[in-house]
């Protein structure tokens, strides 16, 4: 994600430090996550294809590393020593809470495929995909015990409500075509957002960093949060699965509205918006053919909604790299504006 970067002094140091950092984020998580009981091992072995960007544990790492009190002035060959092992477990910890939402949405969307490959449900039936996605909250949970401060705990737990609560509002929301923007952004602050706000805060919070700078992290992964999901939202609908690495349509096909839809059902005039929720209606059969998403992309495109939501995305993307300026400007605030820019840049 952050390879496309421009020059900075410094920047290879910092690629550096950030990937062996994941290396040990990786190992932490599957080592708590191991299981002595082989049926059970192996369906958490599974969990590991879901691996993918892995946004949430750099951005504890590269806020760590942006933050600390001494990241303007440790020399490139020290700036490993920035980063300890609270970074570590923290940064397994959000990677943990985030599986456990993919293995769960992927039972409420009935989705067939992440990552390019099948679903823990559609492998293993839906009640081991549940009861995985607990295991997995509950291992975070455990994990994050380990933290000698109780805030990561309290931010983890309230984080986690507020997750499930986005969830539900959404699924209130379910084939509600009077759904507003406001509502949807609710939901996406909550479901998305949240999380992704907490790994900015948990890397600063355990960098000793102020707590200026633990809310500039917290206010910049919030909105990088609205943009990503934006961004992915808009492959929902226009990307294709072999590119995009999991089941597309799916919020379709399950009546759950989207930016793009939620504009192009405000701009069109009456007529318009009795063809198009004719339209979305027979997207959203489960019988429906490709060609009836089609024909709800073209109408979008002929009201600028899917453009619309890319402005959106572009804007939050804006306010995120503005919240960082009072950060010094190292090659770890770059690496930042980086995962900013590529979180709409990116066709998976």
């Amino acid at each position: 994600m952050i390879d496309a970067v421009r020059r900075f002094e410094g920047f290879e140091e910092v690629q550096r430090v950030m990937a062996c950092a994941l290396e040990r984020v990786r190992d932490r998580f599957d080592s708590h996550l191991a299981s002595d009981l082989p049926a059970v091992d192996r369906l958490v072995r599974h969990v590991e294809h879901y691996r993918g960007k892995m946004l949430r544990p750099m951005l504890v790492i590269a806020g760590g590393l942006a933050t600390h009190p001494q990241a303007a002035t440790t020399p490139g060959e020290s700036l490993g020593s920035l980063i300890g092992d609270d970074h570590i477990t923290a940064a397994a910890v959000c990677e943990m809470v985030h599986m456990a939402t993919l293995v769960h949405d992927d039972v409420l969307d009935e989705a067939d495929v992440r990552r390019g490959g099948r679903t823990v449900s559609r492998l293993h039936g839906n009640e081991a995909a549940v009861i995985l996605g607990d295991l997995l909250i509950a291992s975070a949970y455990h994990l994050c015990s380990q933290l000698d401060s109780q805030r990561s705990a309290l931010l983890i737990g309230r984080v986690s409500m507020e997750m499930c609560s986005g969830e539900l509002l959404q699924l209130h929301h379910r084939g509600d075509y009077s759904i507003d923007e406001a509502t949807y952004f609710e939901i996406i602050r909550r479901k998305t957002g949240a999380l992704i706000a907490a790994s900015g805060e948990l890397g600063a919070m355990h960098a000793g960093a102020s707590p200026e700078a633990a809310r500039a992290m917290a206010w910049f992964g919030s909105r990088l949060g609205l943009a990503f999901q934006i961004q992915d939202d808009v492959l929902d609908l226009i990307g294709r699965e072999d590119v995009v690495g999991k089941s597309v349509g799916r919020d379709l096909a399950k009546s759950k509205l989207t930016l793009p839809v939620i504009h192009h059902l405000a701009s069109a005039d009456a007529v318009e918006r009795g063809r198009s929720l004719a339209a979305i209606d027979d997207a959203c059969r489960e019988d429906a053919p490709p060609e009836a998403s089609r024909a709800v992309r073209q109408r979008l495109d002929a009201t600028g909604s899917i453009a619309h939501a890319r402005t959106v995305a572009g804007a939050l993307v804006a306010q995120a790299r503005a919240a960082l300026d009072p950060l010094a400007p190292t090659a770890a605030r770059e690496a930042l504006f980086a995962m900013a820019d590529a979180a709409v840049d990116r066709a998976r």
